[in-house]
């Protein structure tokens, strides 16, 4: 690693208060290019759109797809503009290059039916940390949050009186998130009967603030909620392979099937633009699609 480089990925973690794994990816992506650049003989200041094309057209040859190439050259950008902004190089070689157009992809939705039949598994169970699972399930349905939001949640962030949450999103952008009845219902139940036993557990320091736990009684990753997710599969034997964003993705597109504003979804989701929002429109027209060849008599019958 190189020193400049060095001095940018320490302002990442520290003044921008990036995670460590963001860190550690801009550090993967960036030493990638660094690799390229010194193996033709060039140095940081002397990269050009020239060698921006030629990286690219090497990383797409060898299979990286358009997506992350994109997540390759933001990496490449910030670092230039670090650079210049800390007058460590005098010129960004960046300006007006433009991005690779990536394909887009659709993201993967739960349909209100295997929601039901998920939930309604998981209410079945009566093992011990079922309470709490249903409280993650129900609240990441209802309020769209991401996974890193779950984790980080506090009890003094949730007015249970207007069912809103104070959430830290994103660029420490703070927003307002509501939630469900049923949300509400199962998060007061595992807060009252099961956290407490589970607080019980936690032997490495003072009083936790997290809102969800463990069975250890450690805070939670999101690592740690991925795995739940998996492990509630197993348990329910119902297995559609969830992912938090999924529940994220659903919560918006149901809430654009039932009518609600594309602006409305952006601020709920947290989305600085519109543009990041649009894609639901997407997949609600797939949504309309389907139910139209389903459900349209007159339909051809020698495909």
């Amino acid at each position: 690693m190189n020193q400049i480089e060095r001095k940018y990925l320490d302002y990442l973690a520290k003044q921008r208060q990036c995670s460590p794994l963001t860190v550690c990816n801009y550090q993967r992506d960036l030493d990638g290019f660094f690799s390229f650049i010194f193996a033709h003989n060039e140095t940081i200041e002397g990269v050009n759109h020239e060698t921006m094309r030629s990286y690219l057209e090497g990383e797409m040859k060898r299979g990286v797809s358009k997506r992350s190439c994109q997540r390759k050259l933001a990496a490449i950008r910030g670092f230039y503009r670090y650079c210049v902004d800390h007058s460590l190089l005098k010129n960004n070689p960046l300006v007006g290059f433009h991005n690779p157009k990536s394909e887009k992809r659709l993201p993967d939705v739960l349909t209100d039916e295997q929601i039901e039949v998920l939930f309604s598994a998981n209410d079945r169970r009566e093992d011990e940390l079922a309470i709490r699972d249903s409280a993650i399930l129900e609240l990441m349905f209802s309020s769209g949050m991401r996974a890193s939001e779950i984790v980080a949640l506090k009890k003094n962030d949730i007015d249970y009186s207007s069912r809103m949450i104070r959430v830290n999103g994103k660029g420490k952008k703070m927003r307002l998130a509501p939630f469900s009845k049923r949300a509400s219902e199962k998060m007061k139940r595992y807060y009252e009967e099961l956290r407490p036993k589970l607080m019980k557990r936690y032997k490495k320091g003072p009083i936790l603030i997290a809102f969800f736990l463990s069975k250890n009684g450690n805070p939670l990753s999101v690592r740690d909620l991925e795995f739940i997710l998996r492990n509630i599969e197993n348990k329910t034997g119902v297995y559609f392979g969830i992912h938090p964003h999924e529940f994220r993705h659903s919560f918006a597109t149901s809430l654009l099937d039932g009518g609600a504003d594309l602006r409305l979804i952006q601020e709920l989701l947290g989305h600085e633009s519109l543009d990041t929002t649009q894609i639901y429109t997407h997949v609600s027209k797939k949504q309309m699609k389907k139910q139209y060849d389903d459900f349209f008599p007159r339909q051809d019958n020698n495909k």
